[in-house]
């Protein structure tokens, strides 16, 4: 779907070039923005490999043991069905983890991972289980303690004080974070509702 929506925005860029004669301003816009997205890329790189570098070395020396034990408490109550001992569960919370330090990149492969543990609890269905919804919303969501990627995109294009919009991303991650459970728990609650009166009806 991404693609055809890109390829949309291209043919359209292209359309109003050639109708409003900034040919030239479109291919020079074009080259431009490949040159910053390579900058970009490189500017990132460093910081998602130290991280990610960093993760994996917790995870070996028992920090995934660690935070599984600091957010129980949290995730007992959302994840009441899983087993605090699964993969599901160390890879939940190291991924949240990795949210909370705002390293998105270095948190999706925990994410996958977590979701393919999930998704083999759910017996491979068609339909995701309330388990895999509620950390879908949490990952997508995400409470950002520092936001290290957000800092160091910041100080690239000059910010002399890159972590200043610290309280900023507090207020409006953990606002987007309590909404985002509020409704996956009641839309979880009305579906099991749903069902469990299905099949008495049955």
């Amino acid at each position: 779907m991404l693609s055809y929506i890109w390829g949309f925005l291209v043919i359209i860029s292209l359309i109003c070039a050639v109708c409003t004669g900034n040919v030239s301003k479109l291919s020079e816009a074009t080259l431009q923005g490949a040159s910053d997205a390579i900058t970009l890329i490189l500017t990132m790189a460093g910081i998602m490999c130290l991280w990610s570098g960093v993760m994996e070395i917790g995870e070996r020396c028992g920090f995934t043991s660690f935070v599984s034990k600091l957010l129980s408490p949290a995730l007992s109550l959302l994840f009441k069905k899983l087993d605090k001992k699964s993969e599901a569960y160390k890879s939940i919370c190291m991924n949240i983890s990795a949210n909370l330090l705002g390293l998105g990149n270095a948190a999706t492969p925990f994410g996958l991972n977590a979701m393919k543990e999930l998704d083999v609890l759910n017996n491979h269905s068609n339909v995701a289980s309330n388990d895999m919804v509620l950390f879908v919303v949490m990952n997508t969501a995400s409470l950002q303690l520092l936001p290290t990627m957000i800092g160091t995109l910041r100080q690239s294009f000059g910010s002399k004080t890159p972590f200043d919009v610290i309280p900023c991303i507090w207020i409006s991650s953990a606002s987007a974070l309590a909404v985002a459970l509020a409704l996956a728990v009641i839309f979880n609650m009305s579906g099991s509702e749903s069902r469990r009166l299905k099949n008495i009806n049955s």
